[in-house]
């Protein structure tokens, strides 16, 4: 029913800014006043307004929400095509919902990610622009929860934002679009679909797309259908650290819950992430036998983490003092610093998993294999991207250079190993679309 929505999605070349966004979204309002509305949910932390478009008149209420993590800017695409289609397309209407969307719910974070939202969109530069926050700074992450000793009741303003709208819709249909950097595609679900699972695979093959068949993001997580998992939850992270490290469990998080946890806990929403990677190189989806061990993979990835914190450590350490009275500086700053304290109790429980799981028996997949050897570096070089624009334009020119000499080192090396290809804007509109009308259907027979 909805295929010809998902194939006339523009061929997109950049991504939109944040004023860029929010001006498409006063134009929509304009033209179509009888079928949308827009209206302010909330303040950013710097006191920037977060404005929520409503469409329809459904019977059922969906919410969906862009920049969950403020480096991720693919879901704001999909929202952007979708709204307009939403007021302009009847087809839609027989979905039976009113669509609560809003394209950007940190704009503070996303205007420090727009250096690279018009390109080139190489890893490097992607790198060299890249800000994402500490998790107790993301919107995704800052809901409350109480659970055993980890108790989390300060959610940012942006969260709080999110929560009132929660509470006062109750979305039987929550998206929040976030996107992975390099890999496949992968979906979460907040609870078994199994009818969506092949429909969901089918839309990555459309697009010529492989499906993350490598290591997951992390070891706790549950697999429902390849490249489909359940929803993670705080709870299991806090079970995993107590099983693997010796600490007390929530002095290592350090932030709340999910956004899903929290829908599900006041409305009863059935959640969908849908993650598409910017890049993606063959080997991601390759599930044949590779020449080592799971164990080793996984090891050798933890080694290349325990190069780059050791790099980060020893040159935060000597611009440290400096760095305060740059006050731009302190989004970069508040991330290196949760990173540097987090660390090595994050990477001990990793180590031990890798050790004691009997499931790391077996010969790794060439797509684990590629994950650990090869991805684990790239997100590592957008640490020391993270790294030098915290030291950038400051007094401190011999570290800054010695931080962009370790990062073209890095890229290089990393240049070597991959055949990636960077992924049309618009395949990676229609997957995300596609999931959404998908998951929407679904709902509506359901219920």
């Amino acid at each position: 029913m909805f295929d010809n929505i998902v194939e006339e999605v523009p061929d997109y070349k950049t991504f939109d800014t944040v004023d860029e966004l929010k001006a498409s979204s006063e134009k929509l309002v304009r033209k179509h006043p009888s079928k949308t509305e827009i209206f302010v949910i909330g303040k950013s932390r710097k006191g920037e307004e977060i404005k929520a478009l409503r469409i329809g008149k459904g019977r059922k209420t969906a919410l969906l929400f862009g920049f969950p993590h403020p480096n991720e800017p693919i879901g704001s695409m999909t929202l952007e095509y979708l709204s307009w289609r939403l007021a302009e397309d009847e087809t839609l209407d027989k979905l039976d919902f009113t669509w609560y969307i809003i394209k950007c719910v940190d704009p503070d974070g996303a205007r420090l990610n727009e250096g690279w939202f018009k390109g080139p969109f190489t890893p490097l530069n992607y790198a060299l622009n890249y800000y994402r926050p500490p998790g107790y700074q993301q919107i995704e992450w800052t809901f409350p929860i109480k659970y055993k000793t980890l108790v989390w009741d300060t959610p940012i303003p942006e969260t709080r934002a999110l929560m009132k709208i929660m509470e006062d819709v109750k979305p039987q249909f929550m998206y929040s679009l976030h996107n992975s950097g390099f890999g496949g595609v992968y979906f979460y679900v907040s609870s078994r679909c199994k009818p969506l699972y092949p429909q969901f695979q089918n839309l990555a093959k459309k697009e010529m797309l492989p499906l993350h068949l490598g290591e997951p993001e992390t070891p706790y997580m549950k697999k429902l259908a390849e490249a489909i998992f359940k929803m993670p939850t705080s709870v299991e992270a806090y079970e995993f650290l107590k099983k693997h490290t010796n600490k007390d469990p929530a002095e290592i998080i350090n932030y709340g819950t999910s956004s899903d946890d929290y829908a599900r806990r006041v409305a009863e929403s059935f959640t969908l992430v849908c993650e598409m990677p910017y890049y993606y190189d063959p080997r991601i989806g390759d599930t044949s036998e590779s020449d080592v061990i799971r164990r080793e993979a996984v090891l050798h990835s933890v080694a290349i983490a325990e190069e780059r914190y050791n790099f980060v450590k020893e040159k935060y350490s000597k611009v440290k003092a400096s760095l305060k009275e740059y006050e731009e500086k302190r989004p970069f700053r508040d991330a290196i610093e949760d990173t540097l304290k987090r660390f090595p109790d994050s990477i001990a429980a990793q180590k031990h998993w890798a050790k004691t799981d009997p499931q790391l028996k077996r010969k790794a997949t060439v797509a684990e294999k590629f994950d650990s050897h090869v991805l684990s570096r790239f997100y590592d070089l957008l640490s020391l991207g993270l790294l030098h624009r915290c030291v950038k334009d400051t007094k401190n020119g011999g570290v800054e250079k010695e931080i962009l000499q370790q990062m073209k080192e890095w890229n290089d090396r990393l240049e070597r190993q991959l055949s990636y290809k960077v992924i049309p804007i618009r395949s990676l509109v229609r997957v995300q679309l596609g999931s959404a009308l998908l998951t929407a259907e679904y709902i509506r027979q359901k219920r």
